[in-house]
């Protein structure tokens, strides 16, 4: 990668490395090896002695990064420089790394010609900042079976919550029937996700932007689930903004993106107000100050950006192209029958699904066990199986207890109620898995699964903090 040849001497950062897997043929690409991630090799012990390779299968929480994106942030490193704002060589660099990053991301996105891309700092932060940038009296629509970061940003704004579809019908004509409804010339925007947290569906999300438009309304995706799994196309699904993570996509943390039309960004104050954002600022003759802002992806990007962060959500979107997606569903898919196969061979377990089994998904599956307070057994998986899981109601709490039918619990933001190991809660366990999860893990959780609810947990577990723990 080299400086922009108007601002500096060339010059070059190691290339990024190919990404790598398996030899795949085309009669069966579910035979594509993982993707080469950190962490592959680590080993945990276990309470009932030795240790055992650690099985992650929490990506919908957190990705691993992928070796390729470490290797290609380590390769850069030595040439690390402030963004916009130095006259220096390795200054002059990082700028161009900075926003030869920005062109990636948006050609990951299949954005449209005139689509801004504005470097945040997670999915969260990105509906935060668009939610900033509403025009007066704008009203939103949003179903109740959102995750909290599309589901909470809106307060300013007037808000109506949508009861939860049971099928991709249902969820379209509900969001028509509201829109009909609404003050036909003023400002809206729709919400919606690409795919479930809590049950991996893949939402209809063409068509709700179809219906968003034919009613005068913009539509901005929740692709934090999405991305890391399926292409994903601006201009085919015609949606108005998209929002990802990079610690979902295979990069490490702290860094997002809020990818779409300007109109509304360029409209809007700055998300935050700082150096970045402003153009020229001037003391007026009354003591005040006069700013212009930028009318660009910087005018919302204030402060020093997070050019590792940024790098490394541009590596991933590499690696991931590279690799081919046909390749990362097929396989997906094959993960996800062996887990869905395994557990329906368990009556005691129930999968939770908001549109049914046949719906198309994507690798998060969440589910409940008769007879199993759910923090108590997501604690087993680990203690026992050195199986990473995930249990609570994940930060969708309004869609959780729609699927299990509960009653609102006092439980902490996304974590578990309190509960001794043995006491019944209306809460969930989810497992999730991606490009860089082998069978032998899946497969281990599948064979773990089956132990406990036939033999019961090996150890003793008591509550700590909330959560179900080996006791000592």
């Amino acid at each position: 990668m080299s400086v922009r040849p108007d601002a500096a001497p060339a010059v070059t950062v190691p290339a990024p490395a190919v990404a790598t897997s398996a030899a795949v043929t085309d009669a069966d690409p579910c035979c594509a090896a993982p993707l080469p991630v950190l962490g592959r090799d680590v080993t945990v012990p276990l309470v009932t002695g030795g240790e055992v390779t650690y099985a992650a299968l929490d990506y919908a929480a957190s990705a691993p990064a992928l070796q390729r994106v470490w290797d290609d942030v380590a390769a850069y490193a030595p040439y690390y420089g402030s963004v916009h704002r130095g006259a220096g060589y390795l200054s002059q660099l990082s700028t161009d790394l900075f926003e030869n990053s920005r062109g990636t991301v948006h050609e990951f996105l299949d954005c449209r010609d005139d689509d801004q891309v504005v470097f945040t700092r997670s999915t969260t932060d990105s509906l935060n900042l668009l939610a900033a940038a509403l025009p007066a009296d704008c009203q939103v629509f949003v179903f109740e079976t959102e995750h909290h970061a599309s589901l909470l940003p809106w307060r300013d704004a007037r808000v109506t919550y949508l009861n939860a579809p049971r099928t991709h019908g249902e969820a379209v004509r509900t969001l028509e029937t509201a829109l009909a409804d609404r003050d036909p010339y003023g400002p809206a925007l729709v919400c919606v996700t690409g795919a479930s947290n809590v049950t991996g569906e893949l939402w209809p999300v063409r068509e709700l932007a179809a219906a968003a438009h034919a009613h005068g309304a913009r539509i901005v995706l929740d692709a934090a689930q999405l991305a890391p799994h399926h292409p994903l196309s601006v201009r085919e699904l015609d949606v108005d903004w998209v929002a990802f993570s990079g610690h979902k996509l295979y990069a490490p943390f702290g860094s997002g993106v809020l990818a779409g039309r300007a109109d509304w960004l360029q409209d809007a104050e700055p998300y935050l107000a700082g150096g970045g954002a402003s153009r020229k600022v001037a003391r007026r003759t009354d003591g005040g100050v006069d700013v212009e802002w930028h009318s660009t992806a910087a005018r919302h990007e204030a402060g020093s950006p997070n050019v590792i962060g940024v790098y490394s959500i541009a590596s991933a979107c590499k690696a991931l192209t590279e690799a081919g997606f046909g390749t990362l569903v097929a396989r997906e898919q094959h993960l996800i029958t062996k887990v869905r196969d395994g557990l329906a061979e368990v009556p005691e377990v129930k999968v939770l699904s908001l549109f049914g089994d046949d719906s198309p998904r994507v690798g998060v599956i969440s589910f409940v066990v008769e007879g199993w307070n759910s923090s108590h057994f997501a604690a087993a998986l680990s203690a026992e199986y050195g199986i990473g899981v995930r249990d609570g109601l994940f930060c969708a709490h309004p869609l959780v207890r729609t699927l299990l039918g509960s009653d609102p619990q006092d439980v902490g933001e996304c974590g578990a109620p309190e509960a001794e190991p043995g006491e019944r809660l209306l809460n969930a366990i989810r497992v999730s898995f991606g490009a860089g999860t082998p069978d032998e893990h899946v497969e281990r959780f599948v064979r773990a699964v089956k132990e406990l609810v036939r033999d019961g947990a090996k150890w003793n577990y008591r509550t700590e903090d909330g959560r179900c723990v080996p006791a000592v």
